[in-house]
């Protein structure tokens, strides 16, 4: 194939790409983001890029279609594309109990399987922000729309919760490649623009919060974590066979609930995350 049809040679290699489909194909991530209402990053994201019918959008890291299925529900002809299938496939049912059809397509943020400026619309939420190579990511988002068109993220900001709650799981969790910078860059405007350029003419950024509840303690909190969001998952099975290194990811991980809380300490718990939205439209 051409690289017009397979992206960049940039993709992640199979060993890489297997380990992080595993991890995220842990727990219920559909569960996770209904009942913590991270559909709301959705929500937003559409209604900023101004999502409708006619449009034909691309949701890159799609997950279990936190976006695109929102997009879909506001009219747009809609593909969803994430590399851990097995969320897909729990985004298709939940598109189908919901009655609005879209295409679900395996892909590599960083090689995406389409062609140049085939999208008016490209978008990630918390998805693309997790490739390692994040200038190859940038390239790709604006290789696959079209001139003119509209590139919208929603990406946690590095000096937010966000930046604690992984800062939490980070020892417990395989490295990341040594030459790859921190995820979180996503959400610094200063690192966004420079890794579009100037392909694009105009990029406009806002900080939001993202509100998680769960009706009781940060015990709760961090209980559902564990039967649903799959890094965390990773992080308590690496310690499963040390007592005392699960003692010490409990109890870290419940302080990090109990002081991020902006709730009652005995429910409802309430954790508010920083993102930045970013819309940047492509050079025509």
């Amino acid at each position: 194939m051409t690289d017009q049809q397979t992206g960049t040679t940039k993709g992640l290699p199979d060993e890489v790409r297997a380990a992080v489909r595993g991890m995220w194909e842990l727990g219920d991530y559909s569960r996770y983001a209904r009942e913590l209402d991270i559909q709301q990053l959705g929500r937003d994201l559409v209604a900023a890029c101004g999502i409708g019918a006619g449009q034909r959008v691309l949701d890159v890291g799609a997950g279990t279609g936190n976006v695109a299925i929102r997009a879909a529900e506001a009219g747009a002809d809609v593909v969803a594309s994430d590399i851990t299938v097995e969320n897909m496939k729990a985004g298709e049912r939940d598109a189908s109990e919901r009655g609005v059809a879209l295409e679900w397509i395996e892909g590599d943020a960083q090689a995406l399987p389409f062609g140049d400026g085939e999208f008016d619309v490209v978008t990630s939420s918390a998805g693309a922000m997790f490739a390692p190579d994040q200038q190859a990511v940038a390239d790709e988002l604006l290789r696959v729309c079209r001139p003119g068109g509209t590139i919208g993220m929603a990406n946690f900001t590095p000096d937010g919760l966000a930046a604690k709650f992984f800062g939490v799981l980070g020892p417990y969790l395989p490295p990341p490649p040594p030459d790859a910078p921190p995820p979180l860059m996503w959400g610094s405007e200063a690192h966004v623009r420079k890794l579009f350029g100037d392909r694009v003419s105009s990029l406009e950024a806002s900080e939001r919060e993202l509100v998680e509840r769960v009706p009781g303690p940060p015990a709760e909190y961090c209980d559902f974590y564990k039967r649903t969001f799959g890094p965390v998952i990773a992080a308590f099975a690496s310690v499963e066979d040390d007592p005392e290194r699960r003692a010490d990811l409990d109890r870290e991980f419940l302080e990090f609930a109990t002081n991020a809380n902006a709730g009652s300490p005995k429910g409802p718990t309430e954790l508010r995350f920083e993102y930045l939205l970013v819309l940047a439209r492509k050079r025509g």
